[in-house]
C-alpha cells in the first residue's frame, strides 16, 4: 500500500508521530511517501518524496482540518481516500487522534473502515474582456470577499441564468454540505448533512435584513459578479487557504466538480454525535435535564 503523508510542521509532536509511523509501516506493508516540507522530520530516510506522478492508495494528514483540506487539494481530484490524524483543537473532518493512530493504521490495513464521499467545488473565472481562468478545487467553500478595511462590496448573484439578487455585503460564500460546518456556519448558515445533494449560498454581513442563506440543488451553477465600486483587494478564496484577486466585472462561476473526496471513518459515530463532541452542538451540558 502506497501511503502519502502530509503534515503541519507547527505541531511540536509531529516528529515523534512520524517516527511511530515509520516503525508501524512495515507491519502493515505500507510504503511511505512524504511531502517535501516534512522530509527533515523523519528519523531516517524511510519515506520517499511524494511527486505528482506517485500512485497513492491512501493519504494521511497530520494536523487539523486545515491540513486535511490542503491534502485534499494536493490530490487534485485523484480518487485517493484520506485519513486525518487530528493534532489540533477541533478536527471535525479527521478520523483519529495521535493516541489512536496505531489502531487506526491497523484498521485501515485490515479493511475495518468505511469511506464517506464528499463533493468538491470547482470555479471558472471570466474577466470583463472575456478571458477565462480556472480556480483551485475546494472541499469546504469558495468565497468572494473583501479584504482590508471594513467596507462592503457590490455583488450580483445568479443561480444558472436567473438572478438571485444584488448584495451589498462583505462577501458571499458558496459551500458544500461539508463546508456548512465551517465558515458558512459562522456567518449564520444552516447545517447540511453530508449526504444531501445541495450547495449553500451564504452572504457575509449583508447590508439588508431580508438577505438570508439559500440552499440550492447540488447540480446548480452559482455565479457571483463583482460590481462597482471595487478596488484591487477583492479576492476569491478556496477553503480559506489560497486566493486570487478579482476586478470589477469579473464573474466567478461555482459548480460541483466531477471528482470527489473520500474521507475515512473508523467507527459508527454519526454526524450529530460528531457535532456534539467537536462543536458542542446543543450546548455543553446536553446530558443534563433542567
Amino acid at each position: 500500500m502506497n501511503v502519502g503523508v502530509v503534515g503541519n510542521p507547527r505541531y511540536a509532536d509531529l516528529r515523534g508521530l512520524l517516527a511511530r509511523l515509520a516503525q508501524a509501516a512495515p507491519r502493515h506493508q505500507m510504503t511511505l511517501y512524504t511531502e517535501t516540507d516534512l522530509a527533515d522530520l523523519w528519523p531516517r530516510p524511510v519515506a520517499e518524496l511524494w511527486a505528482d506522478g506517485t500512485r497513492l492508495d491512501l493519504l494521511l494528514t497530520f494536523g487539523g482540518d486545515g491540513t486535511l483540506l490542503r491534502g485534499a487539494r494536493l490530490l487534485a481530484g485523484r480518487d485517493v481516500p484520506i485519513m486525518g490524524i487530528n493534532l489540533g483543537r477541533v478536527g471535525f473532518l479527521t478520523a483519529a487522534t495521535a493516541e489512536s493512530m496505531d489502531e487506526a493504521l491497523a484498521a485501515v490495513a485490515e479493511g475495518r473502515c468505511t469511506t464517506e464521499r464528499r463533493c468538491v467545488l470547482e470555479t471558472r473565472i471570466a474577466g470583463a474582456t472575456g478571458a477565462e481562468r480556472t480556480g483551485a478545487l475546494a472541499l469546504n467553500d469558495i468565497v468572494v470577499h473583501k479584504a482590508g478595511v471594513a467596507r462592503a462590496i457590490s455583488l450580483r448573484v445568479l443561480l444558472g441564468s436567473e438572478e438571485i439578487g444584488r448584495y451589498t455585503a462583505d462577501g458571499v460564500i458558496v459551500s458544500t454540505p461539508t463546508g456548512s460546518t465551517a465558515y458558512s456556519l459562522s456567518a449564520g448558515g444552516p447545517l447540511i448533512l453530508p449526504g444531501v445533494d445541495a450547495l449553500l449560498v451564504t452572504a457575509l454581513c449583508p447590508h439588508a435584513l431580508a438577505v438570508r442563506p439559500i440552499v440550492v440543488p447540488g447540480d446548480s451553477e452559482v455565479t457571483i459578479e463583482l460590481g462597482p465600486p471595487a478596488s484591487d483587494d477583492v479576492f476569491v478564496s478556496y477553503d480559506g487557504q489560497v486566493a486570487a484577486t478579482l476586478a470589477v466585472g469579473d464573474r466567478v462561476t461555482v459548480r460541483r466538480a466531477p471528482s470527489a473526496v473520500r474521507l475515512i471513518r473508523l467507527e459508527e459515530e454519526g454526524f450529530f454525535a460528531r457535532l456534539r463532541h467537536k462543536l458542542h452542538w446543543g450546548g455543553t451540558n446536553t446530558g443534563e435535564r433542567r
